[in-house]
């Protein structure tokens, strides 16, 4: 029965990468030609990866008797399904199908990342290290998974807000051209990421919390200064402080939409850097 599912399993994997890589390149082809067809091909393409990603996910949860926490693989998975189901909801929500061209490469780079680095051992569902067994673990994961999906959106909106503003130039009454002339207005863009970091905050907040909550089950400590907490605090400052330069100072535009950038960044260097050139309690992730 195990390996019928773990074949279902990689099925579900092999549709999500082909579904992913298409529907970015519709995305792509959309963005230049503004074509209504593709426009509504990318979309369903997008939807049918991550009905596959889901099915994949569901899956392994099935064959291993645990959530998808036990390494990296598995994290990287419930990662691209955050960063998907956060876009999407933007996308019906608000109309912008234009950021799909812009967040699309993110998933599709972690994929990328998953088959050139990760051996067919490494993908195999294993048993669960005795210091993940705790229901606050996946309160912690889930909480990452939709963070740090909504924090890829804000980055890229701060993309399309900086690409839009320069080709303004200085003034408010320059005419983009071309793709640039698909985005929404710069006031639409740069509210709108900041109403996805207002939402991802809180849970970075709360996957920071239920992490230290963990953290004290497993080890008897709330707080060791391990690389990934120290990094995933870092992450919070920076956070922080774009919402408080925000509401207190007025902070909007071209500084905010850098910060939405740089924020991102150390989400990444949070998952790849401290993973896999710093190594401390957090090294079964890898």
């Amino acid at each position: 029965m195990n390996l019928g599912l773990q074949n279902l399993e990689s099925s579900a994997f092999d549709v999500m990468v082909m579904a992913y890589i298409l529907c970015m390149i519709l995305y792509w082809v959309w963005i230049g030609l503004k074509k209504d067809l593709i426009g509504t091909l990318a979309t369903s393409v997008a939807c049918l990866g991550l009905i596959a990603n889901t099915a994949a996910i569901i899956i392994r949860m099935v064959i291993s008797g645990h959530p998808p926490l036990s390494n990296g693989y598995e994290f990287l998975m419930t990662f691209v399904w955050g960063i998907m189901a956060v876009y999407l909801y933007i996308e019906f929500r608000y109309k912008l199908r234009s950021l799909g061209a812009f967040v699309m490469p993110i998933p599709v780079m972690l994929l990328m990342f998953i088959i050139m680095s990760m051996g067919p051992e490494e993908r195999v569902a294993q048993a669960i290290p005795p210091a993940l067994k705790s229901q606050w673990l996946t309160f912690h994961v889930v909480t990452a998974m939709l963070a740090y999906g909504a924090f890829a959106i804000s980055f890229g909106l701060g993309v399309m807000y900086l690409l839009k503003l320069k080709e303004e130039g200085k003034g408010w009454e320059a005419k983009p051209q071309g793709i640039i002339a698909r985005f929404p207005d710069l006031e639409t863009l740069d509210e709108l990421s900041y109403k996805v970091v207002g939402f991802a905050f809180p849970l970075l907040s709360l996957c920071i919390i239920t992490g230290a909550i963990w953290a004290n089950y497993a080890w008897g400590t709330y707080w060791s200064w391990d690389p990934k907490e120290t990094w995933s605090l870092i992450t919070w400052i920076i956070y922080a402080a774009y919402l408080h330069a925000r509401l207190m100072y007025g902070w909007k535009g071209k500084r905010a939409a850098w910060m939405a950038v740089l924020g991102f960044a150390a989400v990444l260097f949070t998952f790849f850097g401290v993973n896999y050139f710093l190594p401390g309690l957090h090294s079964y992730a890898q």
